[in-house]
């Protein structure tokens, strides 16, 4: 027992890619491992846009962190939110589901807490336009586009018919261009025979960014062929056009000649940046590290802060070389984190700077048609879809979801057949935090 009470103590903050990573990285250490995330529950975040769109349940996306780990004998979760950390002490400062604040004493700390949202400073669109991030992000976002479907049936007023069947997303990145394609499938395939009063293949879907194409990234060849993609199912381009406002009955762009347009929508959603949560400026004061421009805490090469070994950060909120934000990067970001700290606890030297091995970027834009860029190798149509088939069921966490989304995928890919589209009537604050009491904001 005092060997035990006196094993060095990990804390990883976040159940993400990056925390899944690590703390399986650790199971067998001598250590004592503490997760702790105010969710509860590891996401596979990529696929958010087709539990959103009726295809995955929320289930078959995510699985709680307790299941994960119960077989970690050295492996605790703690569901509450860090807000804060005393450096001196060796302390991370959490606060539970209800407000009380609890410390969580660590001798190595992992910090890989994801990223939000971006709104660009303009959080006050966030009311109107729902960002793809969380769980409830995805029902909010279900039930903006199937519950605009059921108000067009019964509106008679052809104008707000239209703006009803108006879909527009701001963000032509992999989430915008999944979205987009999803909701024109679901108008032409899976809802088309369903209606009476509205053709649901009429809807509109305008896909917005300040890019020259969408999947900009993946290079103009593919970026190219998901533009080809898109037009023909029926998605309406605005490239080069930046979105300066958004409310409950539409945006307004502005393209590269300073022209504004108003575009009427009666559904908005935010696909386009992301920016660090408060925990990293509080971590960055702690710290005295420094942030790029979305907040991200720069790390040395062994993913450390400067000046403070004992604490790693990983994933989303890491900036370092320029890696982009994606779950590859999380995942050998976290192995990476939780082999250093199993060297160093037993004695060994650390191993050396973090590198990162690319194994390439897919985005699937319809049935049949995906883009998979892989260093200088870059392919789509029916290849690509597969290779992104594979790819997602690979890397899927636990099995029972893998069989679960091979299952659910069969019907949805060959016949349109989407089972998982009930949604809440009452509306979703995506602003609302579930864990803070009605009318007190939180750490009041």
């Amino acid at each position: 027992m005092d060997r035990i009470a006196t094993r060095p103590k990990v804390v990883i903050i976040g159940g993400g890619f990056a925390g899944l990573f690590a703390a399986r990285e650790l199971r067998h250490a001598e250590v004592d491992v503490t997760v702790v995330d105010r969710a509860g529950h590891h996401l596979f975040q990529p696929l958010l846009y087709q539990c959103a769109t009726g295809i995955l349940s929320e289930g078959q996306i995510s699985v709680p962190l307790r299941d994960l780990f119960k077989r970690h004998r050295n492996t605790e979760v703690v569901l509450a939110e860090v807000f804060d950390f005393d450096l001196a002490g060796h302390k991370v400062l959490a606060r539970r589901p209800g407000g009380e604040e609890i410390e969580l004493p660590y001798d190595h700390l992992i910090v890989a807490a994801g990223v939000h949202q971006s709104y660009f400073g303009h959080e006050e669109f966030a009311r109107f336009a729902p960002g793809m991030k969380t769980l409830a992000d995805a029902l909010e976002i279900r039930r903006r586009v199937f519950g605009a479907f059921e108000q067009a049936e019964t509106a008679a007023d052809p104008v707000e018919r239209r703006r009803l069947l108006t879909f527009a997303l701001v963000g032509a990145g992999p989430t915008g261009v999944e979205l987009a394609g999803q909701l024109r499938e679901l108008a032409t395939h899976t809802l088309r025979s369903e209606f009476r009063a509205i053709e649901p293949e009429d809807a509109r879907v305008l896909l917005f960014d300040g890019a020259e194409k969408p999947l900009a990234p993946f290079g103009p060849k593919l970026a190219a062929r998901a533009a080809r993609t898109l037009r023909a199912l029926g998605v309406e381009l605005h490239m080069g056009a930046l979105v300066t406002h958004v409310d409950a009955d539409g945006l307004i762009a502005r393209d590269r000649q300073g022209n504004e347009t108003r575009y009427d929508a009666g559904t908005v959603l935010w696909t386009a940046g992301v920016q660090a949560p408060a925990l990293a400026g509080a971590l960055a004061k702690a710290t005295g590290a420094s942030c790029d421009r979305a907040g991200r805490i720069c790390v040395e090469p062994d993913l450390t802060v400067p000046g403070h070994p004992e604490i790693s950060v990983v994933g989303d909120v890491m900036s370092l070389d320029k890696l982009p934000g994606v779950a590859e990067v999380a995942m050998q970001g976290g192995l990476y984190a939780g082999h250093r700290i199993r060297r160093l606890t037993t004695g060994h030297d650390a191993p050396g700077p973090f590198r990162y091995l690319d194994l390439g970027s897919a985005a699937y834009i319809s049935r049949g048609q995906a883009v998979v860029s892989v260093g200088r190798l870059q392919f789509g149509g029916m290849p690509g879809w597969l290779t992104w088939l594979f790819i997602h069921i690979a890397f899927l966490t636990g099995y029972r979801n893998r069989v679960g989304a091979i299952l659910t995928w069969a019907p949805a890919f060959t016949r349109g057949i989407r089972r998982e589209r009930p949604f809440i009537g009452t509306a979703i604050d995506v602003q609302h935090d579930p864990y803070t009491r009605a009318g007190r904001p939180p750490g009041g």
